[in-house]
């Protein structure tokens, strides 16, 4: 999405200067990332794959909904649809063309802890692709009239997910589930701030954020790792650092109790979701999670980007068994995404129709509760492992894949975080499992979601949209 207010040209190309340049050592034998720091702060990361004449450039900012103060949710969102409608030297009609000329694919997104924007195309536009991203981070045009045709976009996208039954209870779980952390804010923000929002306070959240040394451009693919660095000193070394941005200091409190949500409104399906306080990243208890949800409910890997458009191996999973197998439910899946502070562990289940909701909750906390006391089987931490392990794989499976996976981790972590993943696996106990699941899912620790349909002819007033 896109900005107003000009920012000062760059002054022209220069010699960037460099620290802390070093390659990383990677597990099994997987090429090493080059990470050079230009004089301004802007992480440089580039891995060398010779598999296709290809490159994917992503550009990362640690930004993201938790950033938001009050009144300005949805703010980071906004801020990426702006920049997407061109720049003091891309003409908006022309943002597509520069990539999709070289057959390249572009998008980004915004989430809890990072916006991202990418291209990947051929090796050949490596310099157009660097050319982009230096104009998304120094000179974009928050145009008025682009500010309100992107408002009524973003306020349109918010009002069709809050008509998916499914996301909705996701945002009022995650709202009773956390009350403290930003992270309790959906992404996409509350009507009101969106409503409310002020192109001054957009292109204020833009100007705050988007500097060299708030971001790490990741670069991987058919490239030379010493003709990047050279590369990206030309396009970005002259933009000028930003002071360091404010960050949250709320810490979650641990819950009290169990905490519950009802929502009925029109609908056809029922949804149970049942939620958690997780561990971050780099807490030791967050591989021992992955594990217990993989037994839980099938494995998902850890790329957001790409991992859960592929459905996990569940069929011999502990939820999937108990619910799917015996008719319960349709659909069951556990959600457990790396994060830079504490977030939530959720498991969603879709009801077979005619169920009701409360014998659903019951079979499913009771196989939660079975598992909690009587621990799991060396069978069932194997094959978990096996199957994490090859999703891990799976998720590196292009040069736009490993290029989210390195500006992710070391957006929300380190690169030892990202590079260690498979080796720490293969790590996990059986105890530390078990652990987790006796201190982590603990009754008093959960927060329980209920998505009630009416019917459209009998529902409330109060119940409508």
């Amino acid at each position: 999405m896109r900005a107003v207010a000009r920012t000062p040209s760059r002054a022209g190309p220069r010699k960037a200067g460099l620290y802390n340049d070093r390659m990383s050592a990677t597990s099994a034998g997987a090429p090493a990332i080059r990470r050079v720091v230009l004089d301004n702060g802007l992480t440089v990361l580039v891995r060398e794959v010779r598999t296709a004449p290809l490159a994917s450039v992503w550009c990362w900012y640690r930004v993201g909904s938790k950033d938001e103060g009050p009144g300005l949710t949805g703010a980071s969102h906004f801020v990426e649809h702006m920049n997407f409608k061109g720049s003091t030297n891309i003409p908006r009609d022309q943002v597509k063309g520069l990539v999709e000329k070289f057959g390249g694919t572009w998008n980004g997104y915004t989430w809890l802890d990072q916006t991202t924007y990418f291209e990947t195309a051929s090796r050949d536009a490596l310099d157009r692709m660097l050319f982009i991203e230096a104009e998304r981070m120094a000179n974009c045009l928050y145009e008025p009239e682009d500010c309100e045709a992107e408002r009524t976009v973003i306020i349109s996208e918010l009002r069709g997910g809050e008509n998916d039954p499914d996301q909705l209870l996701e945002i009022e779980l995650t709202a009773t589930a956390l009350k403290a952390h930003p992270y309790r804010h959906p992404t996409i923000g509350w009507l009101s701030d969106l409503q409310a929002i002020g192109r001054d306070e957009l292109y204020g959240h833009y100007r705050r954020y988007y500097g060299p040394n708030n971001a790490a451009l990741v670069v991987v693919g058919d490239v030379d790792a010493d003709d990047v660095v050279r590369r990206a000193g030309r396009h970005f070394g002259a933009i000028p650092p930003v002071a360091d941005p404010p960050r949250p200091r709320t810490v979650e409190p641990p819950p009290l109790g169990e905490r519950r949500v009802l929502l009925e409104r029109e609908g056809t399906t029922a949804y149970l979701k049942l939620a958690w306080h997780a561990p971050a990243v780099d807490d030791p208890d967050f591989l021992p999670m992955l594990v217990l949800d993989a037994i839980l409910t099938g494995a998902k890997g850890v790329n957001v980007w790409s991992s859960f458009r592929t459905p996990p191996p569940q069929r011999r999973s502990r939820l999937y068994r108990a619910l799917v197998d015996t008719g319960r439910a349709s659909m069951v899946g556990g959600s457990l995404i790396p994060t830079q502070h504490p977030f939530l562990y959720t498991i969603s289940i879709t009801v077979t129709d005619g169920m009701p909701i409360a014998d659903v909750e019951h079979d499913a906390l009771e196989a939660i509760d079975r598992l909690r006391a009587d621990g799991i089987s060396a069978d069932e931490l194997e094959r978990a492992r096996r199957q994490l392990a090859a999703r891990f794989v799976f998720e590196n499976d292009s040069v736009t894949n490993i290029a989210h996976q390195i500006g992710f981790f070391h957006t929300v972590a380190t690169l030892d975080t990202y590079q260690t993943l498979a080796a720490r696996l293969s790590g996990v106990t059986k105890d530390q499992v078990e652990a987790a699941a006796r201190g982590r899912l603990a009754p008093g620790r959960r927060t329980v979601g209920w998505f009630k349909p009416v019917p459209i002819d009998g529902a409330a007033a109060g119940a409508r949209s």
